[in-house]
């Protein structure tokens, strides 16, 4: 039996169809997939919709969150700035121990003589020979005797202190009304001020009665004008009533206002250099103030101690023409806290023994010049020069030619 012949299967060939079929296949099943949203729960495979058409939350899974701005760079944590270093202050010298009989400076009155109390002290810290005793009573005046009467009590302080010299400043609380008899007076009325100055002199009476010489401070200029106004008045009464009673009124008047008279709060110091004087309330004075106050009284003070002043010989200040002494080998520095009056013509200044300008001295022909330099009488006019003013002008002579020998040139 004739064997079958066996014939080899035919060969798929691609053919441009089959590939378009192919295609469609794949698109099919694309576009089905983009229909088909099982749970994620479910979602176990991975299917050919997952690589074409990624849902937003697996892109995000797959290529992390994209950020529209790059993310700042982290700060560099700052280190603290270390801070100001402030100059170190200067060591306050140490209190001066006053000697067992040093001179009492007595100062007696309202709040503002306890600021002229702690200028004073100020003034006299390094002086181990005059002691400073603050008896104030700051809300006291002539006005409330039922608070406290000065007329009847300064006589027990001055003999309980032994002062050498006492220093009174009151009367910025009195501009109230005062008990006069049955009725109550207005500040400034006739009555009012018949019995203010009646008590004023009482209280000089009762100081001079003390045998101790004293200075009667006056008021100084206010915020209010109202106030400044009855501190004018008050001065005058203080006036006459120091000089009634042998004591001498010291006027600070000048030294709170400006030059047109109205009250300041910041203007020179003892030294001359601006500073504040008065609180923000226009009353009460600052450190620099009170050592302002107690300025004024302190030159006659020292005069009435017997103590020397700052610009007399032996102290600080040299006179001009005189060698400046030298300190001795370790002695501290003398503390100076004011600047000595100085006179501006001075030659010493700049170091010299004449003033600016001065011309000198000639001798022979130069003295005859000189000397003809400061007559009254100009020397008269030469001919041909900008100050010949005859006419017609005249020519100025000639210079004579030098006569020229030997050959000349053709």
């Amino acid at each position: 039996m004739a064997e079958k012949e066996i014939k080899p299967a035919r060969r798929l060939r691609s053919t441009p169809g089959s590939l378009a079929i192919l295609f469609m296949a794949l698109l099919a099943l694309a576009v089905a997939g983009a229909f088909y949203t099982p749970a994620r729960a479910q979602d176990q495979g991975w299917s050919l919709r997952d690589l074409l058409f990624p849902r937003r939350s697996e892109r995000y899974e797959l290529l992390g969150p994209v950020d529209r701005f790059p993310p700042a760079p982290p700060k560099k944590a700052r280190k603290p700035r270390p801070a100001a270093q402030q100059p170190a202050a200067a060591p306050e010298p140490p209190a001066v121990e006053k000697a067992e009989d040093a001179k009492v400076l007595l100062v007696i009155g309202d709040f503002l003589a306890a600021g002229l109390a702690e200028g004073l002290e100020n003034a006299f810290a390094d002086n181990p020979r005059v002691r400073v005793v603050d008896r104030s009573k700051g809300s006291s005046g002539f006005v409330r005797e039922d608070f406290y009467n000065w007329p009847q009590e300064v006589g027990a302080i001055i003999a309980a202190e032994k002062p050498a010299a006492v220093v009174a400043m009151l009367g910025s609380n009195d501009r109230q009304q005062m008990q006069v008899g049955e009725t109550r007076e207005v500040p400034l009325s006739p009555a009012w001020t018949t019995q203010y100055t009646q008590r004023t002199k009482a209280f000089g009476g009762a100081v001079a009665a003390g045998k101790v010489p004293f200075l009667w401070v006056g008021m100084p200029a206010f915020k209010s004008s109202k106030m400044t106004a009855d501190m004018l008045a008050f001065n005058d009464i203080y006036r006459s009533a120091a000089q009634q009673n042998h004591g001498e009124f010291i006027d600070i008047w000048d030294g709170f206002v400006d030059e047109n008279g109205a009250f300041v709060s910041t203007g020179p110091d003892i030294n001359g250099q601006p500073v504040r004087l008065r609180g923000d309330d226009g009353i009460n004075m600052t450190k620099a103030g009170k050592r302002k106050i107690a300025f004024y009284a302190e030159k006659p003070l020292m005069k009435i101690l017997g103590l020397p002043a700052l610009d007399s010989p032996g102290s600080l200040h040299v006179p001009a023409g005189e060698p400046a002494r030298e300190p001795e080998a370790g002695a501290p520095p003398a503390a100076v806290d004011r600047t000595v009056p100085m006179l501006l013509s001075d030659p010493a200044l700049d170091g010299g023994n004449e003033l600016l300008g001065a011309v000198p001295v000639a001798r022979g022909d130069a003295a005859a010049k000189q000397k003809a330099a400061t007559t009254d009488l100009a020397p008269g006019p030469v001919p041909g020069r900008a100050d010949d003013f005859s006419w017609p002008p005249k020519s100025a002579q000639p210079k004579p030619v030098p006569e020229v020998t030997g050959a000349t040139t053709p």
